[in-house]
């Protein structure tokens, strides 16, 4: 077993199912029975399914950590509220988060009908999305996402944390968004408005030169730096999901700091100093907002104890 949970650092699936729940504090131990369970649970559909590659990663609220456990991770928050002269998102935090994930849907069906079993006797269901792959890893409105995703052993560097907090070392900071695209209004916007909104070219995928980016571009607006000039990153794992009535992204993103996201949101939301904003804003609208903490495998074991 290893020490994180493994759909924190896995490439990229091609079928993905968020769940969402609130926890009926009464049955907490049943909860904390059922968690404790998680890795072992997960090792098996990986044994019974290699070639599915299947990955589940249980995500807990700063409202519910508390009931579980007496030692906090030290960023553990709810939400960002954040309001900008012309986009809003707001918090819509819930208790418990399943993100389960592989190249098949049946494997994926069965790895969240497994885990949840184990738990709906005590918990309420709040959201259940089922996401896609979309082409060639592109999101509905035509353009690759998560080109800017680190590679290799900086994927762990990027999501896990390390020794700055060494009692949840291993874990991650989660947070997720649903966003409803408006898509008839993308789609009667054409190519070089598209290309201009994103920062980078729709069909090559191919990212513009730093100096003919606008400054309410996409990519303008989440590529930060720290003080020392470095890029601050995060690892993308959103999805596409989509009915006959209701389009969109689900935003996952994974990080050894949740400050970095906040910091891209504002970027997006309440724009540069000069009040930029993301243009991407104007087709979609944030359904949902809610930050987790993704603890170890041995956290969640210790939980039988």
């Amino acid at each position: 077993m290893v020490a994180f949970q493994s759909g924190i650092i896995a490439e990229a699936s091609s079928d993905a199912l968020f769940i969402t729940f609130n926890v009926n504090l009464s049955q907490i131990d049943k909860v904390k029975a059922a968690l404790a369970t998680y890795p072992e649970r997960v090792i098996q559909f990986q044994q019974q399914f290699p070639n599915a590659d299947p990955h589940a990663v249980v995500g807990i609220s700063s409202q519910l950590w508390d009931h579980l456990d007496h030692k906090r991770p030290i960023h553990l928050t709810t939400f960002p509220h954040i309001k900008g002269a012309e986009f809003e998102v707001k918090p819509t935090d819930v208790d418990l988060v399943l993100h389960i994930r592989s190249s098949r849907r049946d494997v994926t069906y069965q790895l969240s009908n497994a885990l949840y079993d184990t738990l709906k006797s005590s918990v309420s269901l709040v959201e259940e999305i089922s996401c896609f792959q979309y082409l060639d890893n592109r999101d509905l409105t035509g353009f690759v996402d998560g080109t800017e995703n680190p590679e290799g052993d900086n994927r762990k560097n990027v999501a896990l944390v390390g020794n700055e907090d060494t009692n949840f070392q291993d874990g991650s900071y989660f947070n997720l968004m649903r966003f409803i695209h408006d898509l008839n209004k993308w789609e009667a916007e054409d190519l070089k408005t598209q290309e201009d909104t994103y920062g980078r070219t729709k069909y090559a995928n191919e990212e513009y030169p730093a100096t003919e980016k606008s400054a309410h571009a996409h990519t303008k607006r989440t590529s930060l730096k720290d003080e020392n000039g470095q890029s601050m990153e995060i690892l993308r794992h959103s999805m596409p999901y989509a009915s006959m009535t209701e389009k969109g992204l689900m935003f996952a993103s994974y990080s050894k700091t949740p400050v970095i996201f906040n910091l891209m949101l504002e970027s997006m939301i309440k724009g540069d100093q000069d009040g930029n904003t993301d243009h991407i804003m104007k087709y979609t609208r944030a359904k949902t907002g809610q930050a987790f903490f993704a603890p170890s495998n041995h956290w969640l074991t210790s939980l039988a104890q």
